[in-house]
């Protein structure tokens, strides 16, 4: 897994800036009653996304969490005030005093699915009855775009898929949150180079840095044509959830 408070600083440049923000931002507000007074960002990174949801509702109050002190610590110069250190299977609010939670980019990262269960439970307890959860679902499927990239990492080492949409709507269903919607956007193509670079990271988490499997994989993605030429773009998927009440 990679260290996010070494990465907080070139995160956002990384992961294709604010076009890729954007396309996010839109896609979960599309998801989110226009009525929404009280917004909560678990997971929310640097805030680049968590900002966007403040400037497109401004009759919304919007807070971010994160666990990670470099990301909180960037979230909180876009967000003054609003951004907390915490943990998603532990937010420090009270029940029920959220009209809208996200989480984007959080549930693929967790390794448990007790941890997936938690956090899901969470979202849902400080969410009012009403209210709406919003999260990013089969994210390692959508980096899978049929490329010569794909090709080459098809046989590496896999983990089951946390966040697999399945999955957490049986974890939101334990939780009283129901269907209620999804929306696409589409994110940052992958280059040869860049995504050699990001596997000696530690970007895959069955490849840790330094292994000989990794090493391995990363040669044949530099043997590439075209090392900087972005592969096609993948294309994320969201679920909208509503709390029963």
């Amino acid at each position: 897994m990679l260290d996010y408070d070494k990465e907080a600083d070139a995160y956002d440049v990384t992961r294709g800036g604010e076009p890729r923000a954007a396309a996010a931002a839109d896609a979960v507000l599309s998801l989110i009653p226009a009525q929404t007074r009280r917004l909560l960002d678990v997971a929310c990174g640097t805030g680049i996304v968590t900002r966007r949801f403040a400037a497109a509702r401004p009759a919304t109050r919007v807070w971010g969490a994160d666990l990670t002190y470099g990301m909180a610590r960037m979230a909180a110069v876009r967000l003054p005030g609003a951004v907390v250190l915490a943990d998603g299977r532990a937010l420090p609010y009270p029940d029920g005093v959220f009209d809208a939670v996200t989480s984007v980019w959080l549930l693929h990262l967790l390794d448990r699915p007790e941890d997936v269960r938690a956090v899901v439970a969470e979202c849902a307890r400080v969410l009012r009855p009403g209210g709406v959860y919003v999260t990013t679902v089969d994210k390692a499927a959508a980096h899978d775009v049929g490329s010569d990239i794909d090709a080459v990492l098809a046989p590496r080492p896999r983990r089951p898929a946390p966040d697999a949409a399945p999955l957490v709507e049986s974890y939101a269903a334990a939780h009283f949150l129901h269907p209620a919607g999804q929306a696409r956007f589409p994110g940052q193509g992958r280059s040869p180079r860049r995504t050699a670079a990001d596997l000696r990271r530690g970007w895959f988490t069955r490849l840790p840095p330094g292994d000989p499997l990794t090493e391995r994989f990363a040669v044949r993605l530099e043997a590439l044509p075209d090392q900087e030429l972005p592969r096609p773009e993948p294309v994320f998927s969201i679920r909208a959830f509503r709390k029963a009440g």
